[in-house]
């Protein structure tokens, strides 16, 4: 029997389309270590804020799956993912790389010869700063084949442990998949030492058949996702395995029951990542038809325990919206922070500095005041935001727990106008404010302040 290690890519194709607000990342990938997903894979770090401080929030909370995370073409991605990685139990850096002669030109704008030294250095830092590293032959399947060896056959000898052959276009039938893949395997000096992955696209609606194909052509993994887009559904891949595994020789560590029951779940609440998708949004669109108990009680499923009067509040200031366009849940969130626990505020952010640069750890110094009286702190963190956060809970005396945080454009342009929303628990109960500025670290600080003065007025 064979074991065919899972990776789940739901993350890393979520962040192509934005679909998935903070804390919903935080689920899935809490999700995929239940269900025993071999490998979760992440998209590479381009909001350097949010995504670092993505990482750090669900590296230590993975027990059972190994976390992977994409770098882009330079040495500093690999170092600045290999350190937002490094609390995780097992992590595992990726380089992306097409082969196809189109997609080398458009992509990278390199030659080919350029893309294989480019290639050899970029796996031989990952293999510095990590012990797993990942390299896919994107488009492998358009490309001219002894280019393709050569690819692969330089990242093997740079240290990759793991190679993935990637039929990106999906022209391939599952046949053809399986030759191609046992192609490779027979071609390339040096596979046989590292793991051999398999990514599929379904646009012939054959991803499946493929994925099997390619094991029997000699790939040892496979990617899938929950659903939502053009590769195998992980749902397709578990069946698969558990009623057929027996007679064609395979088996994975998915723990089924659980996969089965978070599926079931997801049919039952608000939709899955594909509803999400066709929506272009986290899967609610409400209108002004809605009435105030329905607001109330998608502000409850939201996890907020409001009074009658701040529900009223939150009503009205949805009405002034939903006249003017359709509103989705992350736009609920906004209203909610705005119009919801109005209090007088507590603490009061009277200035703040930021030391921050690729060489040096971001470091805050920050005064606030309270009753005017001023209190300062000085923190350092894992860039700027995680600072400034660090920087107040130290003022405060407190550590809360950071359920979401959420950072939208409102206007366009440089000096584009940014809305933070930062969700706050405390005490088992949700708390939201809301941040605007050109500056996001500033946004950020004031959603954060503005949550701690609901909990400050609550507990008083």
């Amino acid at each position: 029997m064979q074991r065919i290690f899972v990776t789940d890519v739901t993350l890393r194709e979520s962040e192509k389309n934005g679909v998935m607000s903070f804390k919903e990342k935080i689920d899935c990938a809490k999700k995929m270590d239940r269900v025993r997903a071999d490998v979760i894979e992440t998209a590479k770090i381009t909001n350097t804020k949010t995504d670092i401080l993505f990482l750090h929030t669900i590296a230590p909370l993975l027990k059972n799956s190994m976390i992977s995370c994409n770098v882009d073409y330079s040495e500093e991605s690999v170092e600045m993912t290999a350190k937002a990685l490094s609390g995780a139990k097992r992590f595992r850096l990726h380089l992306a790389v097409p082969t196809s002669s189109v997609q080398m030109e458009y992509m990278c704008g390199k030659k080919p010869a350029a893309v294989l030294e480019m290639i050899e250095s970029l796996v031989k830092r990952c293999a510095e700063v990590c012990g797993d590293v990942e390299f896919s032959a994107l488009d492998a399947t358009r490309s001219e084949p002894d280019f393709l060896y050569k690819a692969i056959e330089t990242a093997v000898k740079s240290g990759a442990t793991t190679i993935t052959i990637c039929d990106s276009a999906g022209e391939m039938l599952p046949e053809e998949f399986g030759g191609f893949v046992k192609q490779v395997c027979e071609n390339v000096d040096g596979i046989k030492d590292v793991n051999v992955c398999a990514e599929c696209s379904d646009s012939l609606s054959m991803a499946a058949a493929c994925m099997i194909s390619a094991i029997a052509g000699g790939a040892c993994g496979i990617k899938t996702a929950i659903s939502g887009t053009a590769l195998p559904k992980l749902t397709d891949a578990a069946r698969i395995m558990q009623s057929k595994g027996d007679s064609i020789g395979i088996y994975s560590n998915l723990a089924y029951t659980e996969l089965e029951h978070i599926i079931n779940k997801m049919g039952t609440t608000r939709g899955s990542l594909e509803d999400a998708q066709s929506n272009g949004s986290s899967g609610i669109v409400l209108s002004e038809k809605d009435d105030i108990n329905t607001i109330s009680a998608l502000v409850r499923k939201m996890g907020y325990d409001l009074s009658e009067e701040d529900i009223s509040n939150v009503y009205d200031e949805f009405v002034k919206v939903a006249k003017k366009k359709r509103v989705t849940e992350k736009e609920l969130e906004v209203i909610i922070a705005s119009a919801a626990m109005q209090t007088t505020p507590t603490y009061k952010l009277k200035n703040y500095v930021i030391n921050s640069g690729n060489i040096i750890n971001a470091s805050c110094v920050m005064t606030l005041l309270k009753e005017g009286e001023e209190f300062s702190g000085m923190t350092v963190g894992d860039g700027p935001i995680d600072a400034a956060f660090q920087c107040i809970e130290q003022i405060v005396g407190r550590h809360f727990e950071l359920d979401d945080f959420q950072i939208q454009a409102v206007t366009e342009g440089r000096e584009a106008v940014g809305v933070t929303v930062v969700k706050l628990r405390s005490g088992g109960k949700l708390y939201s404010g809301k941040g605007v500025s050109t500056d996001i670290v500033e946004s950020s600080i004031n959603a954060y302040i503005n949550a701690l003065n609901k909990i400050c007025f609550e507990e008083v």
